[in-house]
Formats: structure tokens, sequence, C-alpha cells
């Protein structure tokens, strides 16, 4: 089975994104960054997505994206399905924080339950038979709207249309050029059906 252990950013300047992921949300092992500039614009075709446990917490990743650097795209606010909030790191990485609660349980913390990568696809139902084919195993699957894979890696994968993935993170779908990010799994080296590129694990360093 193929399993997303990590996502490696590209970045113009890593020190800068390194020191953001640390200081916005304490990450490490689960997002690395490497040096790249290849020519993108807009929309990137992806999200990170922080699951936690409550909303304090995501007010606590909120607030020191914020302070590190983040523009904020979607203030944090309550919904029908939580609590959360989206803003887009100095790198251009958009990050959605948000939990399914919508009251404190317990004390603020600002543990990670979860990292989620998103995928904005042209075509969700031939994206999900390409990853199928790859030896990911489909856990969700709501026709071509959403697709998402199980596994015991350290980041979950998900499918969604490029155009609703735009309208979540809240910005415009337009975009042209590099993802700007390597997906890192226990497996082999390929490219999907929108261009986003796997590598093994240890093919990748962080610099």
């Amino acid at each position: 089975m193929t399993n997303l252990q990590s996502v490696v950013l590209e970045a113009a300047d890593v020190a800068a994104a390194e020191k953001f992921l640390g200081d916005a949300f304490g990450l490490t092992g689960q997002v690395r960054v490497r040096s790249g500039a290849a020519e993108t614009s807009g929309f990137r075709a992806f999200t990170l997505s922080l699951i936690v446990g409550q909303p304090s917490t995501v007010d606590s990743l909120f607030n020191s994206a914020v302070e590190a650097g983040a523009s904020v795209i979607k203030p944090v606010a309550k919904s029908l399905w939580g609590y959360g909030g989206t803003v887009q790191g100095p790198d251009g990485t958009i990050w959605k924080i948000a939990t399914s609660e919508k009251k404190d349980t317990g004390p603020a913390t600002r543990a990670i339950d979860s990292v989620a990568l998103l995928l904005g696809c042209q075509d969700v139902a031939a994206s999900k038979k390409f990853y199928v084919e790859q030896g990911l195993t489909v856990a969700k699957s709501f026709g071509r709207k959403y697709v998402e894979f199980d596994g015991d890696g350290r980041v979950k994968l998900a499918l969604y249309g490029r155009k609703a993935l735009a309208k979540d993170a809240g910005v415009p779908v337009d975009g042209t050029g590099s993802h700007r990010i390597t997906l890192l799994a226990d497996g082999t080296t390929f490219t999907d059906p929108d261009g986003f590129s796997w590598e093994p694990v240890r093919a990748t360093s962080s610099h």
C-alpha cells in the first residue's frame, strides 16, 4: 500500500519557510521544505489542513500563523461543520485550521490531531482511478466531488474538484505554473494526472 508520509514545499527562501512552519504550527516531520523557484502564479491547486480537537486550539494556531507572517484569507468562525479559518503562508501555501467541535472540552493546547493534503483535480474520478492503481485504498468517496484515502501515513490525502477546493479555500481558481510541492511516500516515483509528483521518502532531503 502507498502511504503519504510527508509533503515537501518548494520555496525560494528555505530558512524563512522552515521558520514559519516552526513558529506558526510547530511542524517538522509531516511538512518539509526544499529550495525551489519554479514559475507559478495564482492558485496552486492544493491546500493543507490542520485538524485539531477544539476551537481554542484553532485560535492558537491561527494567531501564531498570522504573527509568523501569514495572511488571513478566512477569519476563524463557527459554521455548520465546526470551527475554523484559513491563512496563506509567506511562501504561498494555503493552510486551513479546523475542528469539528464548536465548544472547548478541555484546557487550551496546540496539539495537531492530523495533517491532511487536499489536491484540486480537473477530474476527480480519473484521479481516483489513477491513485487506486498506484496502491492507495479509498476510505470515502462522493462521486466526482470528493475522495478520501485510507492508510497509515503521517499525512492524510484527499481529492477535491479544483474549483470546489479554491472556493473552500476562499481564493480565485485561476493559477498556472508549478504546484511547488512534492509528495513523499513509501512507494515509487510517479506523477498524477494533475501534475503532482510523488517520490520515495528516502529520495528527498529537507534542503
